[in-house]
């Protein structure tokens, strides 16, 4: 991970263990290696980007703006190792992720140090951050079954015909920062068991996750150039989406990027799943489990600072919302603010100081635009750690769909409160939004959770589930502007992603001599 060191030689000078959290002092800070054609490589860039500390504003290590030539030399290893790894018995590939997901297990506490000390999450959240990666892993476990094609014999006189997925090549992940573990093993497990060689990105705010990984995928028998780190930002993804030998790419993300990405890399003729930004909604009927909602509620909206995807950032209550407001606002000053590392903590910072300052103008976008501000988390100190990116937990009521802050997503510990006289009414806020990542209602009444369920336009549906993400044997279904693409992450969708159809009809009938026809073949009989 560092230049001139081994990456695990490394990880025992500078991580730091759970027994001492205050330690943090990285007195020289080193620089991050890519990973490249199996080896931790040093790289010749002049350019480096901070890896900081958001509960400390303090630089950990740099990591390097990697060179055009880096680039292309990691995606010459992933080309070169893809001929040998395409033909590795699929068998073969399963038992290297049957070992990966048996390390990551026995690394667990390592890696979620690794992302709270780089992202800022508490340490609960990253071990979860791990194991929701984790179960990914264990899904690719079973790509003999997952690969299967499809057979029909006789389809024609003695003719058979059957369908095979095969890899497409050299693929491509670009990560974002909330997700340090997770996201990343969304990617490079699901295409390298299909078959594929990876050149993976990590966000250059917490990088260091990936490269734990990287470590570990060797240890687990992955071969030389199957797995590729690059680091950097605008000029190593432009890098991506430009290679031609690279097929298709992988992007979670904000819909700026994610646009771009898409854009670029679509009109090079790649392939292209990108998961972009949300406005994630609760709807509340009167009838619902009052201490379950109120729970789900605060634990969905404020859990990880606000910074998921899948967050949930707005709730419209059908009705009076008096009651419901009074009990979010007991529960969220409850929360404890602090470092993620410490003990018993709820909320950690946000990854940036740009961050916090872009939260609270949209907190403040709203007080002026006419919401009731019903709890403050702008200005929230934390002894200790006083330069810090905390924002406290936050909301805002009266929230109408007009606002700047309810139209942009916060990406923070921020709850908007709506209002609505209907059920009808709910809906079509809901669905009057560009975003479609999740919506959940809360009810009792089964009626009111079916015309939920079929009338919201929304990619994940929680009925009385607050973040209504599935397991991996399903697929990650964003829709509308949160998700750009055809085939989405993960499950049966995911391994169509990395997997091209070849179709083949045989014929081993030993036919007479009919003479040549030009006639369009046909299965009906002469």
């Amino acid at each position: 991970m560092f230049e001139g060191r081994r990456f695990s030689e490394a990880w025992k000078s500078r991580t730091l263990t759970t027994s001492s959290p205050h330690q943090t002092d990285f007195p020289d800070p080193g620089r991050a290696t890519n990973f490249i054609g199996g080896e931790f490589v040093a790289s010749h860039a002049t350019q480096t980007l901070p890896v900081i500390n958001p509960a400390k504003q303090q630089t950990l290590y740099y990591v390097p703006e990697t060179t055009n030539d880096e680039f292309k030399t990691a995606v010459n290893a992933a080309k070169a190792a893809f001929p040998a790894w395409r033909n590795t018995p699929v068998t073969t590939r399963q038992r290297i992720m049957f070992n990966l997901q048996q390390l990551i297990r026995r690394d667990t506490d390592k890696i979620a140090y690794q992302i709270t000390l780089e992202q800022g999450k508490t340490l609960k959240d990253a071990q979860g951050d791990v194991f929701r990666g984790l179960e990914v892993v264990e899904h690719a476990c079973g790509m003999a079954s997952l690969q299967m094609g499809e057979y029909a014999s006789n389809v024609s006189s003695g003719i058979d015909t059957y369908s095979i997925r095969e890899p497409l090549g050299v693929c491509a992940g670009i990560c974002p920062f909330n997700f340090p573990a997770m996201i990343p093993l969304w990617m490079f497990p699901v295409a390298v068991t299909c078959g594929n060689t990876f050149v993976l990105k990590p966000s250059e705010k917490v990088p260091g996750a990936s490269m734990i990984l990287a470590q570990l995928a060797m240890e687990a028998g992955l071969p030389s150039g199957v797995l590729n780190i690059v680091h950097g930002a605008n000029d190593t993804v432009n890098n991506i989406c430009d290679d031609k030998d690279i097929r298709a790419i992988s992007f979670v993300g904000s819909n700026t990027a994610g646009m771009h990405i898409y854009s670029r890399a679509a009109a090079k003729g790649k392939r292209v799943q990108s998961n972009m930004g949300a406005k994630n909604h609760a709807i509340i009927m009167p009838d619902a489990s009052a201490d379950a909602t109120l729970n789900a509620l605060v634990a969905a909206g404020f859990g990880a600072a606000g910074q998921r995807c899948m967050a949930l950032s707005t709730v419209v209550f059908v009705g009076d919302s008096k009651r419901w407001e009074e009990g979010l606002m007991e529960r969220a000053k409850a929360l404890k603010v602090n470092s993620g590392l410490e003990p018993d903590t709820d909320l950690g910072p946000v990854i940036s100081k740009s961050a916090k300052e872009r939260i609270q103008a949209l907190i403040q976008s709203g007080i002026v635009g006419g919401a009731r501000l019903v709890l403050d988390g702008r200005n929230i100190v934390v002894p200790g750690f006083e330069s810090g990116n905390f924002v406290g937990p936050t909301i805002l009521s009266d929230v109408t769909s007009d606002m700047e802050c309810y139209k942009e997503e916060i990406f923070g510990p921020v709850l908007l409160c709506m209002q609505a006289d209907s059920l009808e009414e709910a809906i079509d806020i809901v669905n009057k939004n560009k975003y479609g990542n999740g919506a959940s209602i809360f009810t009792t009444s089964g009626v009111a959770a079916r015309k939920f369920q079929n009338e919201i336009e929304a990619g994940q549906v929680g009925i009385n589930v607050p973040i209504p993400v599935p397991l991996p044997f399903f697929s990650f279904t964003g829709s509308k502007a949160s998700f750009a693409g055809d085939l989405n992450f993960y499950g049966k969708a995911g391994v169509q992603f990395f997997t091209q159809i070849k179709t083949v009809t045989q014929q081993w009938k030993d036919l007479p001599n009919q003479g040549v026809s030009l006639a369009m073949p046909t299965s009906q009989k002469s």
